[in-house]
């Protein structure tokens, strides 16, 4: 699957800016963001990519001085290529889990060793919604659970859940280079008893969890929630990720409707994740 990629120029603006950015521009099918001093840069599969879409958004944004922009298109081809040129550095999570690809030298010595080798820059540890669900799981006891792991990605959380004792785990992703990619690195690590589907909440018709982790976006979360809910164990858990600080309160009073009850809240940079309880 090839990707388009859009760059904005940032011109010092505030850091915060491009996350509200990125937020509108998720919304609307962007799948994973990057800078540096200099740009600021969208990644969208070619398919779902319309620039009537992007200069709709960007009209809309509170913020001015988006309106100038490069797209470049970028093929599959090229994405562990791009990774390896932005994301040089090993990601370390609560001084017990490092994630890092096959590339990375000089790996520091961790209680959970994770190699994710990604189609693409999003799902490599270094987004905050992901450092935060991977906090969740290392605070949570995993032992002998049944997992669900949506909107999978690159697996980074269903690897990390096995590691921890999960007793199996069943991965899902919407696009095929997900699906691809997180059976790739399943096999990298040496997991077993991981199931991965493509697909979204829909295919979850009669499966139950005792854990459901769900790193996606508001829109896709509010409008599964009760998909997940049905999905759980008595006592079951979920975590959720792939927002901002101020959509958990309507996260929360959705979750609230199928009494799941809000148990623990992060917050990075802006970002936020919840953790319910049955």
């Amino acid at each position: 699957m090839n990707y388009i990629e859009v760059i904005f120029s940032i011109n010092q603006k505030e850091a915060y800016i491009f996350d509200l950015l990125a937020q509108q521009l998720s919304e609307n099918g962007f799948e994973s963001f990057t800078n540096d001093t200099q740009t600021f840069s969208a990644f969208i599969s070619e398919n779902n990519f319309s620039e009537n879409t992007l200069k709709e958004t960007l009209h809309n944004f509170e913020f001015a001085g988006f309106d100038s922009y490069t797209i470049k298109k970028i093929e599959s081809k090229n994405w562990n290529e791009e990774w390896e040129k932005n994301f040089y550095q090993p990601v370390v999570v609560g001084n017990k889990c490092v994630i890092h690809s096959a590339f990375h030298q000089n790996v520091p010595q961790m209680e959970y060793d994770i190699i994710v080798n990604p189609k693409m820059a999003f799902g490599t540890g270094h987004h905050f919604t992901t450092q935060m669900m991977l906090e969740f799981v290392l605070e949570t006891q995993i032992a002998d659970k049944q997992v669900l792991d949506m909107g999978c990605g690159t697996a980074i959380l269903t690897i990390l859940a096995m590691m921890r004792g999960a007793k199996s785990c069943l991965a899902i992703d919407i696009d095929d280079w997900c699906v691809e990619n997180a059976q790739e690195n399943i096999l990298l690590n040496n997991i077993n008893n991981v199931e991965i589907l493509q697909g979204d909440a829909k295919v979850l018709t009669k499966r139950r969890f005792d854990l459901i982790l769900a790193n996606i976006n508001r829109n896709i979360l509010l409008a599964d929630m009760q998909i997940y809910a049905n999905c759980l164990n008595a006592s079951g858990q979920l975590f959720i990720s792939g927002f901002y600080v101020d959509d958990a309160v309507l996260l929360t009073a959705e979750a609230k409707k199928m009494d799941l009850q809000l148990v623990d809240t992060k917050q990075n940079n802006n970002w936020c994740a919840l953790k319910f309880s049955r």
